[in-house]
């Protein structure tokens, strides 16, 4: 879109935050013609999911997927023209090791058939080495309760998940080799603490809602280049005023139905303002008035996430990537492409809900996972180790605790003009890519029907295709 047909429109929007969930809500707001201004307080885009430099590597901050299902973050990588740089599994496979049997039989693997629900992970739970018969047959009746669950009942936001499991007859092997190792990677919590509503909706959209749901995707290029690069481009092509390192200090309503949003040496006037940040940064620019118990928001715990990085002088896994059992290490990604590593093998180990190590030394750590990935991976032992490094988010996402629905807000305030988003937001996803994108366009969807601005079409097509 030109610059001159924005400037024709005359109404102006102002996105504060420059994540996925803000720069979601500004291309869709200028897609439909609305001229906008986005302002992030960091040098870059992409919020929590972003890349640096070190030495000759890109890195990640941690490693970043989605599943086919998540059709906003797949629309969002097309309007950025990067789905071909995040491509998907043909069909889901996951890897997972034992660490904890025999070398020779630590091998299992959660994928899926060709077949409808649920029988496309039939063959898989049937063959699964990690859990006995019985336990196969109870996860199986497991899985038929929580497809008959309804999502919209807003008291299954007040349970644990874990406590559901146990009551359906899940040992504690179950949990940790099935339920835990899908659970703790998408909720960022054990099954324990995680809301049963949330926990139920990662699983019945995942895994019980169309074979190809859970299918796996992930950068094959450094974050940075999708959610700032490529982002920042189509920004640009839409006419998009994009402004960095600009710290916005107050949003405040004037007399004439518009907003004054502060920066050092500027005031923007504005018809329509986006919050995209986190929350308690939005607690505290929200102005009197905008929602009814604001307080609310600082009560939305926060769970974090350690990523552990290692290069090692040659090739020690074959996979793209892996999940493990009977040790501290989580999940395995081979970065060794994406962060333009020539020699050697680059691996990530996310380990999410880190709640007992993320201020852990780099030292210890170092002492604690190195031995680890030496029993996962025999190809370890004795390659030379040439840098370890760990990267934290200590607030990495919302906790899914127990009645965080209630506490989660809406697109919409009672201020006029003023919007919220955030993976954070009710969306009816935990803290997700997906849960960002689609808060960013509840939040253009809003503001459009305010300004009296039709839909862009294009923008919500993935509403047909979830």
């Amino acid at each position: 879109m030109s610059e001159e047909r924005q400037a024709a429109d005359g109404r102006h929007t102002v996105v504060v935050g420059g994540g996925l969930a803000g720069v979601t809500a500004a291309l869709a707001l200028a897609d439909a013609g609305v001229r906008v201004t986005l302002l992030e307080g960091r040098p870059r885009l992409g919020g929590l999911a972003f890349s640096f430099r070190r030495g000759e590597l890109t890195v990640d901050n941690g490693q970043h997927v989605y599943l086919r299902c998540c059709t906003a973050y797949r629309w969002f990588l097309d309007r950025v023209e990067g789905s071909a740089l995040a491509p998907l599994q043909d069909r889901l496979d996951v890897p997972v090791v034992d660490v904890a049997k025999p070398e020779g039989r630590r091998l299992g693997r959660l994928r899926r058939d060709a077949l409808p629900v649920p029988l496309h992970l039939g063959r898989s739970l049937a063959t699964y080495p990690h859990l006995s018969l019985a336990e196969r047959a109870k996860v199986g009746r497991a899985a038929l309760a929580l497809k008959g669950l309804d999502l919209a009942d807003p008291a299954l936001d007040a349970q644990d998940f874990g406590s559901w499991l146990t009551a359906h007859g899940q040992s504690a092997r179950a949990v940790e080799a099935l339920w835990d190792l899908v659970g703790i990677a998408t909720l960022n919590a054990a099954a324990g603490d995680s809301s049963l509503g949330l926990a139920a909706m990662v699983f019945k959209t995942g895994l019980l809602s169309d074979p190809g749901a859970a299918d796996i995707g992930w950068a094959h290029v450094p974050l940075g280049e999708l959610h700032d690069g490529l982002a920042r481009k189509a920004l640009d092509s839409a006419g998009v005023r994009t402004e960095v390192r600009t710290r916005v200090t107050s949003v405040s309503p004037d007399e004439n139905e518009t907003w004054s949003v502060q920066v050092p040496g500027e005031t923007l006037t504005a018809d329509a303002v986006v919050l995209a940040v986190p929350q308690r940064e939005t607690y505290d620019l929200l102005p009197a008035g905008a929602l009814d118990a604001p307080e609310r928001l600082l009560e939305i715990g926060t769970a974090p996430i350690l990523n552990v990085h290692v290069v090692y002088d040659r090739k020690v896994l074959d996979a793209p990537f892996l999940a493990a059992l009977g040790t501290p290490v989580q999940w395995v990604f081979d970065r060794t492409d994406a962060s333009g590593l020539r020699e050697g093998q680059y691996l990530a180990l996310s380990q999410s809900a880190a709640h007992d190590e993320i201020d852990t030394p780099v030292a210890e750590l170092r002492e604690r996972y190195l031995p680890e990935l030496e029993r996962l991976l025999p190809g370890t032992r004795g390659a030379e180790v040439r840098d370890f490094f760990v990267t934290r988010e200590r607030t990495a996402t919302f906790a899914p605790a127990p009645g965080v629905g209630r506490l989660r807000p809406g697109a919409r305030t009672q201020a006029p003009g003023l919007y919220l988003a955030g993976a954070w937001t009710a969306t009816g996803w935990p803290a997700t890519m997906e849960s960002a994108v689609r808060s960013g366009v509840s939040a253009a969807d809003a503001a459009l029907s305010a300004l009296g601005r039709p839909r862009p079409t294009r923008l919500f097509a993935f509403e047909e295709a979830a």
